[in-house]
């Protein structure tokens, strides 16, 4: 059934919307401009500046029938409020009469700005914001053109203020609207700014350490009407109208966020056009209009000096520069020596078509080639993922989300917040985890677990859905039997699923498990419901889909036994010491990357590859949404795009690729890879109209994030939908060994070590920390002082670390980020020693 529709005149215009539509959505929507300030329509309407003032009139009724008064003219009548009403706080009535463009209306918008202006500065001409400013905009429509009160009496105070290292603050251009607030408040939940002070002394303050500590602090800038709010690395860098825009997909983690890049062409960069900055491209099935900030801010490394421009040929024990020819000739004959005991190593990072292109070439030439993402469940998730047309943003009463072995805060920001956001309009939100996550405080439930049992978590809600109590008993835990008790009986479920605390055997178990349950409970085949996994890349989904893998056994297994290796967009020996000792030793080690990098320094040959803003191509996020990202900037030095370098290489090893632009390759993806027939650049370019409107004319209204032009992408059906069947029982958790030491355990930090972070020196005060977090009770009983030096020694491993304690870390466990150079692919048990 439909909601209920209202009909009014605006401005003459008549206009039928849902009931409970506000004003200033309603004109919205009939093309209509009504100036606002403080509102948003992704915030809660507060009414603060005024800048919204329209006359409106209501039909008169009958006091006792209630029927409306009509005219000699056979017309309602009209009755219009002595006083202006916000539009931004009052939703439309049936037969109401709106006058936005009347004398009154204009009267009272301009009395409006020109008080804004009694403490605004005349910085316009050096402003970051010239040029987009909607209060400069609307004051040149709606302003008095004269003020009547004398420059020197405006408010002096203090400018270029650090909120935190990512965003200042100038104090005198703000005018108290309230949108960065509310935002971090009511949609981030994070309360780490607020107002300070009254009157015309009112500032935003932050009230955290670090300062402005939140993953969305780059939000704010994009929906502050004024330049009050800068970002660090863009803050006096351009003028608006020199930039030019690209779209384009975040390359960091797998939720696939769309982005705007916005570039110049300028001296200090030897004349090439650089990125200044990156905005939100609105894609409200995906992010909305909204980015975390280390898509925002990571992207510094793509301009990085230290990338590399040429290829490099091993001499001796040096790598010296070389030619095109020289270096792949080199590649291609060290690899033909090799013979079939070749093995390639591709990372997460890279896109559908350079996956594509590299399965082919090392198969071609009777290698095998393996993913660096030590996560299992990819073919779970073609075969039980979310149905097609599913979006977050519809989750909510009557609908719930399991999240369990992941912490999607520091995986997958935006996935966090979507999450969240359901969870406040009503759905139900059921976390499961070793540890405390912050989703646990949005949570209707929290199941914890100890680490490596997640599994077991997952089989036991099977158990209690299906009343399968004869797998091991009835299930006794009353939290799960409430939680599968509301899974059953949900509209809809998703769940996503990581690896924290599991290795590659726990994480196939854990998705086959969580499919099985949202079959048995008939959450599969249809949107909004199926499986996500947090995957630890932006394209690890999309090299299952390229028929990639991770190698069961490890990485460092899979590498002894090869005689020649080639590895693309992965860096091994950065990551795990034991692949290191294994690479030093190989025979011949190919490498194509963006940075020399540990494994790099190690190579015989290294060939410089493009990096996401140079290139195009498409990334499959962790929802299996196909994304075309576009070329922005001119490629540094002689780098060539990965899918390019393959095809010469492949061309000297008689493997034959057709070389070209990307679009043919992604031609014989769609021709080669059953789920991506039918597909093509220009079906993935497809746009359509999304709400609210936002850039351009629409600054002032939606922000600064940018209009989707230049594609949605498509989203592409699980199995299940085509009939395919999905595993109907869970399966058995392998039991695990006693635990007679401390299980160490590799979490994720979204501002990791990895090598598109590190280079993004804005980033660099936020870099997760080399530390180990252990409980109280443990520090306490190996002696440990805080921040107190200890040894970790496992498998005649010896690293160094500085330790500290918290309570949340369970006992028996000790925490340690990844991408630190101590990388792990799973727990592993360990002895602690104090030494400091």
């Amino acid at each position: 059934m439909s909601d209920p529709t209202v009909t009014l005149s605006i401005d003459g215009v008549r206009v039928s919307v849902p009931k409970g539509t506000l004003i200033v959505d309603a004109a919205k929507l009939a093309g209509i401009e009504i100036p606002v300030f403080c509102y948003h329509p992704k915030l809660k309407p507060v009414g603060m500046c005024r800048m919204c003032l329209v006359e409106v009139g209501q039909p008169e009724r009958d006091r006792q029938s209630g029927e409306a008064l009509r005219g000699a003219d056979g017309q309602p009548v009209i009755r219009f409020s002595p006083k202006l009403e916000t539009a931004c706080t009052t939703p439309v009535g049936e037969g109401w009469v709106v006058r936005v463009s009347s004398d009154k209306a204009r009267e009272g918008r301009k009395q409006i700005l020109e008080y804004l202006l009694t403490s605004h500065p005349l910085d316009c001409p050096i402003c970051d914001k010239g040029g987009e400013c909607p209060l400069q905009n609307l004051t040149l429509e709606h302003g008095p053109g004269k003020s009547r009160f004398l420059v020197d009496e405006k408010q002096h105070l203090g400018k270029s203020i650090p909120l935190g290292e990512l965003i200042y603050l100038d104090q005198e251009r703000c005018i108290q609207c309230a949108r960065c607030t509310r935002f971090q408040e009511s949609v981030v939940g994070d309360a780490v700014i607020g107002l300070a002070q009254r009157g015309r002394r009112l500032q935003i303050v932050t009230f955290s350490e670090p300062g402005f500590d939140s993953y969305f602090s780059g939000d704010t800038t994009d929906i502050c009407p004024v330049g009050a709010l800068t970002t660090a690395d863009f803050r006096f860098g351009a003028r608006p109208w020199e930039l030019r825009a690209s779209a384009s997909i975040c390359p960091h983690c797998p939720v696939g966020c769309n982005l705007a890049l916005n570039m110049r062409r300028e001296d200090v960069s030897g004349g090439r056009e650089v990125v200044k900055r990156v905005l939100p491209r609105q894609n409200e099935a995906v992010n909305e209009i909204w980015i975390c900030d280390k898509g925002r801010f990571a992207h510094h490394y793509a301009g990085s000096p230290q990338r590399l421009a040429v290829p490099l040929v091993r001499r001796g024990a040096e790598l010296v520069a070389a030619t095109w020819d020289e270096a792949l000739d080199h590649a291609a004959q060290g690899l033909r020596m090799a013979g079939p005991a070749v093995l390639g190593i591709a990372g997460g990072r890279a896109s559908n078509e350079d996956l594509f292109r590299f399965r082919t070439l090392i198969e071609g030439i009777g290698g095998r080639a393996v993913l660096d993402d030590p996560m299992a469940g990819g073919d779970v998730v073609q075969r039980a993922g979310v149905g097609l047309g599913t979006d977050l943003g519809r989750l909510g009463a009557g609908d719930l989300i399991l999240v369990i072995a992941t912490d999607l805060h520091e995986e997958a920001p935006i996935w966090w917040l979507r999450v969240k956001q359901a969870a406040d309009r009503g759905a139900r939100l059921i976390v499961a985890n070793g540890r405390p996550t912050r989703l646990d405080t949005v949570s209707s439930q929290v199941l914890r677990y100890a680490f490596g049992e997640a599994t077991r978590v997952a089989y036991d809600l099977f158990a209690a859905t299906s009343g399968w109590g004869d797998l091991r008993g009835p299930v006794k835990d009353k939290a799960v039997r409430e939680t599968a008790r509301a899974i059953a009986e949900a509209n809809n479920v998703v769940i996503f699923f990581g690896r924290e605390g599991l290795d590659f055997e726990g994480t196939a178990e854990l998705a086959e498990s969580c499919a099985a349950l949202l079959a048995a409970t008939g959450h599969l085949g249809r949107p909004d419901n199926g499986l996500i996994g947090v995957w630890p890349r932006s394209n690890t989904q999309g090299a299952w889909d390229m028929g990639i893998r991770p190698d069961p056994d490890g990485l460092p297994t899979a590498l002894e036994a090869a005689s020649a290796i080639h590895i693309m967009a992965a860096d091994p020996a950065g990551d795990n010491p034991q692949s290191k000792v294994v690479l030093q030793a190989a025979k011949f080690l190919v490498v194509q990357e963006l940075f020399l990098t540990e494994t790099a320094k190690l190579a015989d040959v290294v060939l410089p590859a493009r990096s996401f803003i140079e290139r195009e191509g498409t990334f499959t996020s962790g929802e299996r949404r196909v994304q075309r990202f576009f070329t922005g900037v001119r490629a540094l030095g002689e780098s060539r795009p990965d899918y390019e370098i393959l095809a010469q290489l492949g061309g000297r090893l008689g493997v034959r690729m057709r070389e070209g632009a990307s679009a043919q390759v992604f031609e014989a993806i769609a021709a080669s890879v059953a789920d991506y027939a039918g597909l093509s650049y220009a079906e993935l370019s497809r746009t359509a109209p999304e709400w609210p409107p936002v850039g351009q004319d629409d600054l002032y209204f939606g922000g600064a994030a940018q209009k989707n032009g230049q594609g949605l992408g498509v989203q592409l059906a699980p199995a299940v939908e085509s009939g395919e069947s999905v595993r109907q029982s869970p399966v058995e958790p392998h039991e695990r060994g006693e635990r007679r030491s401390i299980l160490l355990v590799p979490v994720a930090r979204l501002y990791d070590h990895g090598t598109t972070v590190r280079p993004s020196a804005v980033l660099a005060p936020r870099l997760a920390e080399r530390r180990l977090e252990i409980n109280p009770a443990e520090a306490s009983r190996i002696g440990l002082r805080e921040r107190g030096k200890v040894e970790i020694r496992w498998d005649g491993r010896v690293e160094s670390v500085e330790a500290v304690t918290s309570a949340d870390v369970p006992e028996g466990v000790a925490l340690l980020p990844r991408s630190l150079g101590i990388a792990l692919d799973a727990p592993v048990q360990v002895e602690l020693k104090v030494v400091a």
